[in-house]
């Protein structure tokens, strides 16, 4: 199984996972062209997704929706609330209403040799959700856009190889920062984003010997840098009981608008 991050931010995310036979992207919300692109650099075209999962109906996680769905006519797997919410939002274009997959919490989903798990997330959406992927043995997670974690998280993060993780905002420069009060308390609250912060406590609960890379993603392009969030959430492994310190582990940022690094396991 790889995985990578095609964009990944306050800007846009599209993250990609497959195998040899199987290619899937969770969200689209980039344009067409810019997914094709970054399709391109792993030796792959639009033809070859078999799915694409969303995990929420925000317009960084689909504004490219409307535009491949209408071209490739690829199944698009979310909850029921994020399928209402898809085609409400009129930014995106017609969706063919033949081409969703509605997918329940905690359900295993088959896409040839892949399986898709959701799992339930605290965010300001309809129904939103995080995803599990495995290919055999092989464990991968994204999980972006969640306010909280909880104990339910913890347990479904369990024994992943690759987890692509939220390090959304730097609370102080969030608070610092330029944006009005009642967004930055949006963010900050239980339907929001992690902070750094909170995101190094979250991996300190899951980390173990085998976890084989952890890409920190949808960082805040106005309230983050990917240097403050590297080191904060190596900071607080190293400084947590555990018996790791931060750098025992891959850890790696995803880039803001350009293809990152593809993780093989």
């Amino acid at each position: 199984m790889r995985m990578c991050s095609i964009a990944s931010g306050s800007s846009g995310n599209c993250i990609y996972a497959g195998s040899e036979t199987t290619h899937l992207l969770i969200d689209t919300g980039i344009s067409g062209k810019r997914m094709e692109k970054g399709l391109a650099e792993l030796n792959l075209s639009m033809r070859d997704i078999d799915g694409i999962f969303i995990t929420h109906e925000h317009a960084d996680h689909i504004q490219g929706l409307g535009v491949i769905s209408r071209k490739y006519q690829i199944p698009i797997y979310c909850t029921e609330g994020t399928r209402r919410g898809i085609l409400a939002d009129g930014r995106i274009g017609d969706v063919d209403e033949e081409l969703f997959r509605v997918v329940l919490s905690d359900r295993k989903y088959s896409v040839k040799d892949m399986v898709v798990t959701p799992i339930r997330i605290s965010h300001d959406a309809a129904e939103p959700v995080a995803y599990k992927i495995s290919h055999g043995k092989q464990k991968g997670a994204v999980v972006t856009d969640l306010g909280v974690y909880n104990d339910y998280i913890v347990e479904n993060l369990k024994e992943m190889d690759i987890l692509f993780l939220e390090a959304n905002h730097d609370v102080n420069m969030l608070e610092v920062g330029p944006y009005p009060y009642p967004l930055k308390r949006r963010i900050m609250g239980e339907r929001g984003h992690l902070s750094n912060e909170a995101s190094g406590k979250l991996l300190c609960r899951i980390l173990h010997d085998n976890l084989k890379a952890i890409v920190l993603s949808h960082l805040s392009k106005e309230n983050n840098l990917p240097e403050l969030a590297y080191e904060t959430v190596r900071a607080e492994v190293t400084m947590s009981e555990l018996p790791y310190k931060g750098g025992d582990f891959p850890l790696y940022v995803a880039k803001r608008s350009e293809v990152s690094e593809v993780i093989c396991i």
